[in-house]
This record gives structure tokens, C-alpha cells and sequence, in this order.
């Protein structure tokens, strides 16, 4: 699924058979697969599970090294903490449940049209946004640079205006452009711009690694994000382990409820194409983002850019939750690796 320029906000990439994958027999022998011969390759998988928290790092040829916390540019989990974020404004702001079906021009200053997408539409893919629109994404200069960057919310609203669509739910076609719409209405609910909202709202719960991408970090190729870009929502956030699965721990406990807004079944019996029931990870409804295997209960997201592939994942039923964390964008998604792990786990 490639376009005019590569899928670096995609769930997962994968250019190998599935079979291939499924021969492998656990997570380790993945984990090997995925680093060998991979030179400062870094995998780290946390688990939280009874309330414990734990995780390991792995080198090249799944060598576990000493414990060390690195960041990770999350990809399209930024989709996931920008869902967190609406059920948030459900519980602390005016906007309700029901503003979920309001069409995106009440809150962005666009002209008046027959039909704009609903907030709801766009969190679950199903606004008919395309995935991307490549003419107007700025050039890169060089491989690793973020191909978003320069984005802007006036370039955005000059495109949004251009595009027209029909009032009803479309099949799900993931779109990172559609993601990025939604980040531009959470701006206005809230009245602070996507940096402030996201750096600022981790922090106040501690969670400081979670914040916006800027270029910096431990690992090679952070991606750089400019101020006020909408893409942030889409794919922009960086976080290590220990926060994510702090993160992945509110998804799961009562003292946050607001979290079951997201969690919701909003689009039902939808054909994602992220299903894979060989690896037991299913994604058959859409919550607000986040996959929902309503078979066993799993809520999940992956990501992907450049040099990065992440996967995060938790059963509230069982108290589990999976991270995975890879700076290697290979043949052997995080999502995979997660699954097993889950299993495993079970």
C-alpha cells in the first residue's frame, strides 16, 4: 500500500508472506528474526500484568541488554492518544457524545457546503478521506526527513475545502489526512494548539516522555514536527515503554473513566484489512481510533515511520497489556510480535 511517497503513518508494513511469520513459534524466536544481523537494532516489549509493570530490551539477534529506557517516535499510536484525548474532552469540556456526530465545519472555518464529515467518521476511517493526498505534501530533502513537516492548518483547510463527499458512513479507508482533520477540531475544543495540549496534558500526569516529536532522542532518526502542524495527530508523538505502559494502564483502570468513551464500538463490522486471525489479533470495530477485536477484547493500535515500528495493546477483561517498540521497520511488524506475546500471556 504505497502512494507517491512512502507509508510512514501506516499501521504496519509488511512485504513478506504471512506464512512466513506464522512458523515462528514464539515471541523470542520473532524478536531474533526481526533483529539478526541488525546492528543497534533496539526492541523493547513491556508487559503490564496484576498491576505490575515490567520490560525487556533486545539487541541485534535478540541479544536482551541491560534495562535502559529509549524513545520511540509511536506513529500511528499518536491516532490512539488523540482518541484519549476526545473521550478526555467529553469528560472535562461542554463537548458531548452527541458532538461526536457534528460535521467538522461547526468547529473549523470552512464555507458553507452541503456535507462536511462528522468528528466521529473521521476518528473510525470511515469519512472517505483518502489515506493521503501527495500534492500538497512538502518534498524531502533527505530520506529520513519527516515528510510532513511544513504542514500547516491553512494548507490543510485550503484541501479540506476542496474535497468533496457524501453524508454517509463510507467503507473504512485508513487516513492519516482524516486524522489530521480531527486534530485541527480537538484544537478548537480545547483552545490550545496540538504541542501545548498533548506535552502539557502527559506531563500533568507525570508521563513526560509522551510529548510531541522533535527531532531528539536516543535512537537514530526522530522525526522533527513544526509548531502547529496537524499531522501531530496523526502520527507526531514519541514516548518510551515505561510511559506507554503507564498510558496503557489508564486504558485499564476505573479511577479514568472517560476512557470507555473510547473505547466504545462506534463503527461496527467494518473491513479493516488489519485482520489477521492466524496471529489471534482481530480488528473487526472501530472505537474513537482505536482497533477493537470484539471477539477476546482486545483494543489495539500499531505504528510505523521510517525507522520505527510500535504496537501497543490491552484486554481490560484479564488486567493485560502489550507494548512493543522496535527501531527497525522491517518484514515483521510489531503487531505480529505483540500478538504472540498475548498469547503467550494467556
Amino acid at each position: 500500500m504505497f502512494l507517491l511517497f512512502p507509508l510512514i503513518l501506516s499501521i504496519f508494513s509488511c512485504s513478506d508472506p504471512l506464512d512466513e511469520w506464522e512458523k515462528m513459534s514464539s515471541s523470542q524466536e520473532m524478536i531474533e528474526s526481526l533483529t539478526k544481523g541488525v546492528k543497534n537494532s533496539r526492541v523493547t516489549v513491556g508487559i503490564v500484568q496484576n498491576g505490575y509493570m515490567s520490560f525487556t530490551v533486545y539487541g541485534e539477534n535478540g541479544k536482551k541488554l541491560p534495562n535502559k529506557e529509549y524513545i520511540y517516535d509511536l506513529g500511528s499510536i499518536s491516532k490512539a492518544i488523540t482518541g484519549h484525548l476526545f473521550a478526555m474532552a467529553i469528560h472535562e469540556t461542554s463537548f458531548t457524545l452527541a458532538n461526536l456526530d457534528d460535521p467538522i465545519d461547526i468547529y473549523l472555518d470552512l464555507p458553507k457546503k452541503d456535507y462536511y464529515p462528522t468528528i466521529r467518521r473521521l476518528l473510525t476511517h470511515t469519512s472517505g478521506y483518502e489515506y493521503q493526498y501527495a500534492d500538497f505534501m512538502p518534498p524531502r530533502s533527505t530520506p529520513f526527513e519527516n515528510p510532513f513537516y511544513g504542514i500547516t492548518r491553512e494548507m490543510m483547510l485550503h484541501h479540506v475545502k476542496s474535497i468533496n463527499l457524501k453524508n454517509k458512513d463510507y467503507s473504512f479507508k485508513y487516513s492519516n489526512f482524516g486524522l489530521s482533520v480531527a486534530g485541527m477540531v480537538l484544537e478548537k475544543i480545547f483552545n490550545e494548539d496540538l504541542t501545548s495540549l498533548v506535552n502539557g496534558y502527559f506531563r500533568g500526569l507525570g508521563l513526560n516522555s509522551i510529548r510531541v516529536g522533535n527531532g531528539t532522542g536516543n535512537l537514530s532518526f526522530h522525526y522533527n514536527w513544526n509548531y502547529g502542524n496537524p499531522y501531530i495527530a496523526a502520527g507526531g508523538i514519541v514516548s518510551n515503554v515505561t510511559d506507554l505502559m503507564k498510558f496503557a494502564q489508564i486504558q485499564m483502570d476505573t479511577t479514568h473513566p472517560f476512557t470507555e468513551y473510547a473505547h466504545r464500538i462506534w463503527a461496527d463490522d467494518v473491513d479493516t484489512g488489519f485482520d489477521f486471525p492466524k496471529f489471534g489479533l482481530h480488528s473487526n470495530a472501530m472505537g474513537l481510533c482505536w482497533f477493537i477485536d470484539n471477539g477476546i477484547n482486545i483494543i489495539w493500535h500499531g505504528g510505523s515511520v521510517d525507522t520505527f515500528e510500535t504496537f501497543i495493546g490491552f484486554d481490560k477483561d484479564t488486567d493485560i497489556a502489550v507494548v512493543v517498540l522496535s527501531n527497525i521497520r522491517s518484514r515483521l511488524p510489531s503487531w505480529v510480535i505483540g500478538s504472540q506475546i498475548f498469547k503467550e500471556l494467556r
